[in-house]
């Protein structure tokens, strides 16, 4: 039987974060990070949050608004190269594409909700708030299948020592400095647990080196027995596209340009 819902979103999520090579597949929660939920105007909003004060935290219902489409079998970003049913994993390529965080309720603000470490990408609609309950919501004795296995492997220290180049240093610390752009943490994160080609991770060959996608960005390296060096840093979009008027929504546009002019061997072709 053919059922049409009608879903509307109570509120969209304020995080800065554009590029979801910038949230992470899970929350944080040891960093320091303040998001906002904001509440559509009207149809009783700031009513509804009423009492939401005492409740550390919150479960948010949202969509996954950048996605098109779903897969039946879908390659995790986290453990081996593995494709697995879509349902065993929290992929947005789902049939709904709904999302599920439990997310720090840091405070109750006038249309607005003040979150901690989420990952959600900027202006994500959000369809409903439930309040976390510890005594209902919370099972740590229970397994989780082949997540138990993936989550073992990561409390193992990282297998792969990540150095940056000369280069690849100075150009991190220049992005960081003039323009606030710094994906150093999460690149060094990923590569250190396992630098080999990966669709999800965005790892792939190119030439002779490999490349990691950074979001707006890349970092090339090598990788020579337990050591992965990062060589340089690279811009993630053609010149064409930086320089196309017509798409003003690229990310890191400005910094992308002016990274070129520094580094005009550090290009893309397309």
């Amino acid at each position: 039987m053919d059922m049409e819902l009608t879903l509307r979103a109570i509120g969209f999520v304020r995080t800065g974060k554009t590029e979801k090579f910038d949230a992470r597949h899970q929350p944080l929660e040891t960093e320091a990070e303040c998001n906002e939920l904001e509440l559509v105007e009207g149809d009783g909003m700031r009513e509804a949050v009423r009492d939401l004060e005492g409740f550390s935290r919150i479960w948010l219902v949202w969509w996954f608004h950048r996605n098109s489409g779903w897969r039946p079998l879908v390659l995790p970003p986290r453990g081996p190269a593995q494709r697995r049913g879509v349902f065993a994993t929290r992929s947005p390529h789902r049939p709904n594409p709904l999302g599920l965080t439990a997310v720090k309720l840091l405070g109750v603000r006038p249309g607005r909700l003040l979150l901690g470490p989420c990952d959600l990408v900027e202006g994500t609609p959000v369809l409903d708030i439930k309040p976390y309950i510890p005594a209902y919501d919370a099972f740590p004795g229970e397994s989780a299948g082949w997540m138990d296995a993936v989550d073992a492997a990561s409390r193992v220290p990282p297998a792969f020592e990540v150095r940056l180049s000369v280069v690849a240093e100075e150009q991190a610390a220049w992005l960081a400095v003039t323009w606030g752009v710094d994906f150093r943490g999460r690149m060094v994160e990923l590569l250190g647990r396992d630098p080999t080609l990966h669709r999800t991770r965005r790892i792939v060959r190119r030439g002779g080196r490999m490349e990691i996608g950074c979001g707006a960005w890349r970092g090339v390296f090598e990788v020579e027995g337990s050591v992965v060096r990062v060589v340089e840093l690279r811009v993630g979009y053609p010149r064409r596209f930086l320089n196309d008027p017509a798409r003003p929504e690229t990310p890191d546009r400005a910094a992308q340009l002016a990274f070129l002019e520094r580094w005009p061997a550090c290009g893309v072709e397309g």
